[in-house]
């Protein structure tokens, strides 16, 4: 049995309601995201991602903090952040949105939850969304309210994610479809629960209302889950780069606009609403971009782990980019990564070299995401 005392952890940092249970249920390393600690070993990452996509597997992820907007201008306020059409959105919904800065560079790319009319939440990758609202908010003239509210996650993910929810939750919980939320109870413990997730795979997110019921809530779901084949997990690096999904100051920061990342989806500039960045986003439409993010599999020894630093990628002896998220994948037997590269060495099938912690390696670029790129496993 693990103490937290093993860790050496401080006060200046602050715990998930999840984190005695992740302890004593095996995590043994974390790392700090959105000022809080995170589990982030639970054993072989191999192991967890076949767990992921065999089975099912509950992440802490209460990290992913919440900035709640309340008021009669809310969904206003709302359309003013992100550049993506918030009109058609309804109570119960969630959408995939990006958070710009006047310049059209990305602050966030966290979920959007529409509890009520007037009720959002922004679900946070890591950055200081908060204290951006708030700002915005100070001379924006619209009556909002706008906090962080008592809400922690849980991630449920993996192809037998549907049987634990069923088995938590009945039949009902079903036909909750994809990018949807509902509230609901377990045994008196307040929930959002919806069809989201950071791993590609079918999956839920349950968001806690009441932190002292962390301790609570993990046993009940590893109680009922386990006897299914749930397992105590952390969100999988191989799994997401396999699935091309972005991680927030590694794939995009604030330098990185959206049409970088071919996320034009996401920019619409024919809404009427003056949301942040839209001039800015306009001219770089306009103008082109001078890089872009590709795929690579890169060839020699499978990765011992994630890049740890940016590698250079290297044509004929020239920078033209830097890889962003590296892992070998035991599903696909390769080497992948996500880069960003200049625009004239983005033609699929061209080859480049990768500086990496271990030697230069060749590489080819291709197309992404590498694993199921309609997303048909998350949303079916």
């Amino acid at each position: 049995m693990k103490s937290a005392a093993n860790f050496g952890f401080g006060t200046q940092i602050r715990k998930s309601p999840y984190f005695d249970a992740t302890v004593r249920w095996g995590a043994t390393g974390f790392s700090v995201y959105n000022h809080m600690y995170i589990p982030r070993d639970f054993g072989s990452p191999e192991q967890n991602f076949w767990n992921l996509v065999n089975d099912a597997i509950l992440c802490d992820v209460a990290v992913e903090r919440q900035v709640e907007i309340t008021g009669p201008d809310a969904a206003q306020f709302v359309q003013t952040l992100t550049s993506r059409d918030l009109s058609k959105m309804a109570v119960g919904q969630c959408k995939y949105i990006l958070i710009s800065n006047a310049e059209g560079g990305i602050l966030n790319d966290p979920i959007l939850l529409r509890l009520a009319e007037n009720h959002f939440w922004i679900s946070l990758a890591d950055s200081d969304i908060l204290l951006w609202a708030q700002g915005v908010a100070v001379h924006a003239g619209m009556n909002v309210s706008i906090r962080e509210p008592d809400v922690s996650p849980l991630q449920l993910q993996g192809p037998k994610s549907g049987e634990v929810m069923r088995a938590l939750f009945g039949d009902s919980i079903m036909d909750l479809k994809y990018y949807w939320l509902r509230q609901v109870e377990l045994d008196g413990i307040p929930l959002i629960v919806s069809r989201t997730g950071w791993s590609s795979e079918l999956g839920y997110e349950l968001y806690l209302q009441d932190s002292s019921r962390g301790d609570d809530l993990w046993e009940k779901i590893m109680a009922v889950g386990g006897p299914i084949g749930l397992k105590p997990g952390h969100t999988s690096s191989i799994r997401r780069i396999e699935g091309g999904m972005l991680s927030y100051h590694a794939d995009a920061d604030i330098n990185t606009n959206p049409f970088e990342l071919g996320l034009d989806r996401l920019v619409n500039l024919e809404i009427e609403a003056e949301f942040i960045g839209k001039a800015a986003l306009r001219k770089i439409k306009e103008q082109g971009v001078s890089r872009k993010q590709v795929g690579l599999v890169i060839e020699g020894e499978a990765l011992s782990g994630p890049n740890t630093s940016f590698w250079p990628v290297t044509k004929d002896g020239a920078v033209i980019g830097k890889v962003t998220s590296a892992i070998y994948s035991p599903r696909l037997k390769q080497n992948i990564a996500l880069a960003m590269v200049s625009v004239e060495h983005t033609a699929l099938g061209q080859t480049v070299e990768v500086v990496s912690n271990t030697g230069t390696r060749q590489a080819t670029i291709v197309e992404r995401p590498f694993f199921d790129p309609q997303k048909k496993i998350a949303s079916s």
